[in-house]
């Protein structure tokens, strides 16, 4: 047994067998804090039988798992804890004694100077030279006696809610902090249905309070940074949180401002959009009173929040117009900036029946770029014949525009962003790329699904799962196929009902003799009406898994 002792009160070791754990009970040490999470390697004692020896020989025991390679701060706190309530001399171990020589490096560098403890790790045998930046920032960190969460949410969204609640579900015990300054609560895909008449803005809206899972600490303020090196999240008010595993889900921002004169003139001018809680009755009131003009709706590049929300507003409003029989006095134009209607290709025979049957003058590859209000004048940008780009400015009496959607801006630019400003995340995991114990789901992870409240719902039990998994120092368990579900509501009564997966495979919910997805039924319409608001608010915030429980790596589907 090579014991490294590291200070007076504290030596590491490789893997300890039992006549090791007999040899150190010997030579004076009073306790043993196992660094291996179970099952790392075939062969290796659990920690249930570590402890049973160390119970023999009259040692106490902790179980502290980190892993290799990806020590973190959120385990030092751990370490800090454990060590509180044993008696010392201690001697800690795991694969090699790397870890725990990092765990007594880094509470060593938050006592004392960070050189000092990567000295003395190296007289042993360690060199931690390549995270003497990570050491020097934990130097006099005011964190180390604070509170650390098993679990920091940022978010109090759907995706966010929905996760704290599955979290609970499986481990009442944990503790959680959900970060959101919201008041309220909001069913984002219902005001489609404002937007038609068919919902009240009040259906959609809870207080924040209510849908918040009671054993959480709710944080009600905006957080400002991920600091994952230091594994903390930065928040308004200048407090730090330090977690275990984080759970990023703060959703998408609607860059209104991005497209000039759009924002100055929203509410009025006949400038609407159902994107916004407030506006969606708005939308409601111009369809209603429009009786001959021109209605314009836009869709900006991806990806936006449901990318059949742009065409609901005009099917539905199609539909009222045709009722009232004005639908022959109104030029509708749908300016889309992508190069097909809808993503997956099974849908769009369905749309364009409805396309044609309103007299829609679909035009693809066209970007609203700005709005002028007062003179009720949108410009777009498109590519001519010879591929040059030109504008062209477009008169009406209603125009329906949704914004670019990007990452917020914290995020954007913190250490966990791709390229794209949006959480690197494994698509099917939901864990980060470079940090093991951070997890993004909803709105602003970088997956290619549909950013949907159904993707989310689907996404959740995923993360929760895996975060548990975390936090016992275990990969991932569970994955996410990229479902995400679109109902697209192209007249009052009849949805046609897209469910697909990454790759825009078909991913229906029932038999298609039930429901026929591909086609617009009255009974995805009942689903969309009757069934999906109480399924949000009663279910997926409830950490209740109707048909989304998750799917185990290597199991079959």
């Amino acid at each position: 047994m090579a014991i490294k002792p590291l200070s007076p009160t504290f030596a590491v070791s490789p893997q300890l067998s039992p006549a090791d754990v007999k040899l150190a009970a010997e030579m004076g040490y009073r306790a043993i804090v196992s660094n291996r999470p179970d099952g790392e390697d075939a062969g290796q004692p659990t920690a249930a039988e570590m402890a049973a020896l160390a119970a023999q020989y009259g040692l106490g025991f902790a179980h502290v798992p980190a892993t290799s390679g990806a020590v973190t701060a959120a385990d030092a706190d751990r370490m800090r804890d454990a060590l509180a309530q044993l008696d010392s001399p201690v001697l800690g171990f795991c694969r090699s004694g790397m870890r725990s020589a990092t765990l007594w490096a880094m509470l060593e560098a938050r006592s004392s100077r960070a050189e000092t403890a990567l000295q003395v790790t190296g007289a042993a045998g360690y060199d931690l030279s390549p995270l003497r930046a990570t050491l020097g920032s934990m130097e006099g960190n005011s964190l180390a006696g604070g509170k650390t969460y098993d679990v920091v949410i940022v978010g109090g969204g759907a995706a966010g809610i929905a996760t704290a609640a599955s979290l609970l579900k499986r481990n009442g015990n944990l503790v959680i902090a959900v970060v959101d300054p919201a008041e309220y609560h909001f069913y984002q895909p219902g005001w489609t249905m404002v937007g038609a008449g068919v919902f009240t803005p009040e259906q959609t809206r809870h207080t924040e309070a209510e849908v918040m899972p009671d054993k959480v600490d709710w944080l009600r303020v905006a957080a400002t940074a991920f600091t994952p090196d230091q594994n903390s999240v930065e928040l308004a008010d200048g407090r730090l949180l330090t977690y275990r595993v984080l759970v990023a889900a703060p959703g998408i921002k609607l860059a209104w401002d991005a497209i000039p004169g759009l924002s100055e003139a929203l509410g009025k001018n006949g400038v609407t959009s159902n994107y916004r809680y407030d506006l969606a009755p708005y939308t409601r009131d111009l369809v209603k009173q429009l009786k001959g003009g021109r209605a314009l709706f836009s869709q900006p590049p991806m990806p936006i929040k449901c990318a059949g929300a742009p065409q609901k507003a005009m099917y539905l409003s199609c539909d009222i117009w045709r009722e009232a029989g004005v639908l022959s006095d109104i030029d509708v134009e749908f300016h889309n900036a992508g190069a097909v209607l809808f993503g997956v290709a099974t849908y769009v025979p369905a749309l364009m029946d409805y396309i044609r049957k309103y007299g829609i003058d679909l035009q693809l590859e066209s970007t609203l770029v700005a709005v002028d209000g007062p003179n009720q004048v949108a410009t777009f940008e498109r590519k001519a014949m010879d591929g040059s780009i030109e504008r062209i400015e477009r008169p009406f009496d209603i125009l329906h525009a949704v914004p670019p959607q990007v990452a917020p801006d914290f995020v954007a630019k913190s250490a966990l962003a791709a390229d794209s400003g949006f959480i690197d995340v494994d698509p099917a995991t939901l864990r980060h790329v470079r940090y093991p114990n951070v997890f993004a789901l909803g709105d602003a992870a970088n997956t290619s699904n549909a950013k949907t409240a159904a993707a989310a719902r689907k996404q959740a039990p995923v993360v929760a799962v895996n975060v548990l998994a975390a936090l016992e120092g275990k990969e991932p368990v569970a994955d996410y196929d990229g479902y995400g579900s679109c109902p697209l509501t192209v007249e009052r009564g009849k949805i046609v009902l897209a469910e697909f997966g990454y790759g825009g495979k078909l991913l229906p919910s029932f038999p298609s003799w039930l429901l026929d997805g591909t086609k617009p039924s009255r009974a995805a319409w009942f689903l969309k009406e009757r069934m999906l608001p109480p399924i949000y608010w009663q279910a997926m915030l409830k950490g209740r898994e109707w048909m989304v429980h998750p799917h185990m790596i290597g199991k079959a589907a």
